[in-house]
């Protein structure tokens, strides 16, 4: 009855809006066409009954275990907020649900709740969100969800995640991001006094543990894709997380540090401006010149291994949204991007090929948030279709599900996914952005306001925003026409410039733009049929021969040794004729590449035992029981907490060169998926620091069950050193409480002379 309920009222909408004009279609893809006032995606459609009411006819793959919209009407008072007007009813109504369901997204202690389906404020979500939109729309949620995310010691929240989070997920800088976007809107000077610290703390912490020495990146996982194996090889530890270097949390970093850099000069830190500002641009320049691929003509995804880095080519839109926005990438390769990057019928992908042994949430998956910041991206560097197709991404599903869902499985465009929350902050807070930010070109620039819109030719319109808040003020805002160039702008009926200073607003004012009605640039689009990578090899060595299983369907494997690449081969086995450290991967007949093997070293092993615990411990307790039970280790081994005191470990070396060293560790403090208990550790050689082990956890009470943490590279000569291991003040979690683990024993490889 449900179901022909919506399909009388869809049928009753259409004939009411009469047959005398064919209606516009406004964009078109493989999977779906926006025309009109209606969404049309194979036999379904969604239709908008009027400015507050969509009706839809999807029907979702079936047995699907979320609930389902098939109508949203307007339930809550949006007259507070600024009210859109435009000719098409769909625009209009899918800009007011994000309205309706942002107040829906405010708590009752003025926080914004992360999606229908999670609960409490995520730093990651809010900040991402508040970029978008919360700066402006929901200046005091923001301001007070932010707070929120700065713990006892005045640092920034790494959300619970990997391995127990920071600095495994290292992503937690976008606070910053958000945090001056609010400064922006509301020129707050006491919120820029009251974020400095804090912005500037964190990164003193990041500085000494996410810093990726020998490339320049920041280390740990991708922002926001935190499921481990919907995003990395399975071989891969959450160790092997943090030694990674990401594309797009490494463009967070020097974002922020830009940010801090900005702050300290508006502040009168001249010197703290300097250095920040370096900090930054060597970051970017990393970026640039270790993950740039110039055959693909967008950046790798990250960088990952263990003793030898090598680059994932997949792209990954949000980090290449990203490097556009905040001008990482130079002005060419922000068009080359967007030309580039793949985008499948429904939208652009999280990232590009697909993993194909995972199911849809990540892997396989648009966001209609990532596809809002790709979108925003897109119009700034001027791409017209790409800006088309990404409101279309973001459109689409709002309109056909009638809620703004977490998001899409993209074999599909259907909601079937792992989880799929409706009422998703960062996707309604896309919604508006593509609103507000795109088609009125709102940009909130530290000393006021510069108009900007980008209207693509067949979004042409005349589009009111009424009541539209800025620092105390109400504007009333008004674009006609099309194009990326305005032919006039008034301010209160007198000429102006596109960029209006904050003081000339303080009584609010009426705006008119008029677009010049220009033929925008063409820019392509890289339209792709959604791809799944082949599976990842899995290789050993045997009788001096590197050895790997077949792979279905594959055209070729490449061997990698050292992390270069050193021949191609249609066998599955490889002589080996000198030490190092060897990887396989998969290519099918397109050039499609798996991920690399887990590395398979050939180079021995240097094994230093713990000393006796009873003589390196400083603690006369012991932090948990049954410590008999223990299995899995090699004899003594050290317990590490904030108790314990350095922990000296003797090696001797025979000759002079480059070294790895390890630990073998355990953590039960946690699961691997969720909590805030990674143990960190600084690594001195001979008193000289080397950098920092992690020891993320590896399973509630999971004692018993030892894994190795990253690798740090040191050069010693030959002869007898000492390593010590010792907690400084660097090293504290996101627990503040528990920073515990074991470490059993310390591992050494000689890498080179």
């Amino acid at each position: 009855m449900k179901r022909l309920f919506a399909m009388l009222a869809l049928a009753t909408a259409i004939a009411a809006a009469g047959t005398t004009t064919a209606p516009r279609e406004i964009v078109a893809t493989d999977a779906y066409r926006w025309v009109g006032d209606s969404v049309i995606q194979g036999q379904f459609k969604a239709y908008a009954v009027s400015d507050t009411e969509i009706v839809s006819d999807y029907e979702p793959q079936p047995h699907f275990f979320m609930p389902v919209e098939k109508r949203w009407t307007l339930k809550n008072d949006i007259s507070r907020y600024p009210r859109l007007k435009s000719s098409n009813r769909l625009h209009n109504a899918i800009y007011n649900m994000g309205l309706d369901e942002m107040i829906n997204a405010v708590e009752p202690d003025t926080t914004l709740r992360t999606g229908k389906e999670w609960a409490g404020v995520w730093t990651r979500d809010v900040s991402y969100s508040i970029i978008l939109s919360m700066a402006y729309l929901q200046p005091e949620a923001s301001k007070i969800s932010l707070m929120k995310k700065v713990n006892s010691n005045g640092r920034i929240v790494q959300d619970t995640g990997s391995g127990g989070a920071w600095p495994v997920s290292s992503d937690r800088m976008v606070w910053a991001l958000a945090a001056y976007e609010l400064y922006k809107v509301t020129g707050d000077r006491g919120w820029l006094e009251y974020i400095y610290p804090v912005i500037r703390d964190s990164f003193a912490d990041d500085a000494m543990t996410t810093a990726g020495s020998e490339t320049g990146l920041v280390r740990g996982e991708t922002s926001f894709i935190d499921w481990r194996e919907q995003s990395y090889p399975k071989w891969m530890q959450t160790a092997d997380i943090y030694q990674s270097e990401a594309m797009n949390t490494s463009i967070v970093h020097a974002a922020a540090l830009d940010i801090l850099s900005k702050i300290a000069a508006e502040l009168g830190n001249t010197a703290e401006s300097k250095q920040f500002a370096e900090r930054g641009k060597a970051i970017s320049d990393a970026v640039n010149e270790r993950l740039w691929m110039p055959d693909k003509g967008y950046y790798g995804m990250y960088l990952y291994g263990r003793d030898n880095l090598i680059l994932n080519p997949r792209a990954e839109t949000l980090g290449e949204s990203l490097s556009v926005l905040y001008d990482i990438a130079p002005a060419q390769r922000q068009r080359e991007i967007t030309e580039n990057n793949p985008v499948t019928p429904y939208g652009p992908a999280i990232f590009y090929p697909q993993i194909k042994d995972m199911p849809a949430y990540h892997n396989n998956a648009l966001w209609p948030f990532v596809a809002s910041f790709w979108t925003l991206a897109n119009a700034k560097a001027g791409n017209e279709q790409g800006t088309l197709q990404g409101i279309g991404s973001v459109f689409r599903p709002a309109a056909l599900f009638a809620t703004n869902k977490e998001n899409f499985n993209l074999d599909n465009g259907d909601i079937a996914t792992e989880l799929n929350s409706s009422n998703m902050l960062w996707s309604l807070s896309g919604n508006l952005a593509i609103t507000c930010r795109i088609l009125f070109g709102i940009h909130f620039e530290e000393d006021g306001l510069l108009f900007a819109p980008f209207v693509p030719e067949t979004l042409a319109d005349t589009r009111e925003l009424t009541g539209f808040p800025y620092r105390g003020a109400s504007l009333d805002i008004k674009v006609r026409g099309y194009g990326d160039k305005i032919k006039s702008l008034t301010l209160n009926g007198k000429p102006h410039a596109p960029f209006i200073k904050a003081d000339e607003l303080k009584k609010g004012g009426k705006i008119d733009i008029v677009m010049a009605d220009n033929t925008i640039e063409p820019l392509k689009v890289n339209n792709v049929k959604n791809k799944k990578a082949p599976l990842t090899p899995i290789a050993w060595i045997e009788n001096g021969r590197l050895r790997w299983n077949p792979i279905e369907y594959i055209d070729h494997y490449v061997v990698v040794r050292d992390g270069k690449r050193i021949a191609e081969t249609d066998r599955t086995d490889w002589e080996i004729d000198s030490d190092g450290e060897y990887q396989v991967i998969g290519v099918d007949s397109d050039g499609t590449e798996s991920f690399a093997s887990e590395p398979r070293n050939t180079s021995p092993v240097v094994t230093a035992e713990m000393p006796d615990e009873k003589t390196e411990m400083n603690s006369a307790e012991v932090s948990y029981e049954p410590r008999r039970q223990l299995a899995g280790f090699n004899g003594g081994f050290a317990e590490l907490d904030h108790k314990t005191g350095p922990v000296t470990v003797p090696i001797e070396v025979k000759a002079p060169g480059r070294y790895s060293i390890s630990f073998i560790y355990a953590n039960g403090n946690g699961p691997v998926n969720t909590e805030n208990k990674c143990a960190i550790r600084t690594v001195s050689v001979d008193g000289k620091r080397a950098g920092v082990i992690v020891m993320p956890t590896r399973g509630v009470g999971n004692w018993n069950d030892w894994g190795e943490t990253n690798r740090l590279h040191v050069d010693l000569p030959a002869g007898r050193h000492t390593v010590t291991v010792s907690y400084e003040p660097e090293n504290e979690n996101m627990n503040l409480s528990t920073n515990h683990a074991l470490i059993d024993r310390m591992e050494v490889v000689r890498l080179s002379d």
